[in-house]
């Protein structure tokens, strides 16, 4: 009785409906990141979100439609370093990352009445997501998962061999400015739900743990969706009725997915 209680609630609803969403993108968009050795950079934009929310509530606008564009630009920044600076990739990825969450610092310390707002991104609470923010998470959604879908051979073949791919005609400079662009989007939408902190096991746990039961590229793609939708449903209702923090719950759920099939490779393999 109770569960069906609980289900009646609309704030649950709408993180589960928005949850869902968001879950299956990130385990999509992380498979690709993981493969491509490109996992912390969901870490890295995590941080600039920070620094972009904070600039959204500074000057009195609505922080995820400030955040989705300077995010953008900051994964663009990313790309640009790593190529025309000839730095690795981690050190790009860490010269924007603090960047970002150094303006956000700033930021909140020189206003005057945001630092609560600003600070709740950073553990997030999907469960007081508002209608807005429900709708945003279903189109940015839909459009990442378009996307992937319509570039789905290309992002295939230059996340297994660039070099290959580039022989037979595919845009490889182009595909990587796209998963950098799908990656703001996912991190953005990430934030809400499991917060700044926590951004990059949502989208590295359901990947590593998908490659764990199989090597076959579209059987993890499915098993890396099924994981993370389970266990960001599992995570919202034992929080719930835990009284505990949605986005830490959504992240252990994700790591003991990872623990179980760790253990079954180990005892069955």
């Amino acid at each position: 009785m109770e569960i069906i209680n609980f289900l009646q609630y609309s704030f649950v609803q709408k993180a589960f409906l928005a949850g869902s969403f968001v879950a299956v993108v990130c385990s999509i968009l992380g498979l690709f990141l993981v493969l491509r050795k490109m996992s912390l950079i969901g870490d890295g934009l995590s941080h600039v979100s920070f620094g972009a929310i904070a600039l959204g509530l500074f000057f009195g606008f609505y922080p995820f439609y400030v955040a989705i564009p300077v995010v953008m630009i900051a994964s663009f920044f990313i790309l640009k370093i790593s190529e025309k600076a000839k730095i690795y990739g981690d050190a790009a990825i860490g010269i924007v990352s603090s960047v970002g969450i150094a303006g956000g610092v700033i930021l909140a310390s020189a206003s005057n009445g945001f630092n609560v707002d600003l600070f709740s991104y950073l553990f997030g609470n999907i469960l007081a997501i508002s209608n807005t923010e429900v709708i945003l998470s279903i189109v940015l959604s839909l459009i990442v998962m378009i996307l992937v879908y319509v570039f789905y051979w290309d992002l295939f073949s230059a996340t297994f061999d660039e070099e290959y791919a580039k022989t037979t005609g595919v845009k490889t400079n182009f595909i990587n400015i796209l998963i950098a662009f799908l990656t703001a989007i996912t991190v953005i939408l990430s934030v809400k739900m499991v917060g700044v902190m926590l951004v990059s096991a949502l989208l590295i746990l359901p990947a590593v743990t998908a490659l764990q039961l199989s090597k076959k590229f579209q059987v993890a793609l499915l098993m890396s969706s099924f994981i993370s939708l389970f266990s960001v449903l599992l995570g919202i209702t034992f929080s719930f009725f835990l009284d505990l923090p949605t986005g830490a719950m959504i992240v252990m759920m994700n790591f003991l997915f990872f623990c179980l099939t760790f253990f079954y490779r180990k005892v069955f393999d």
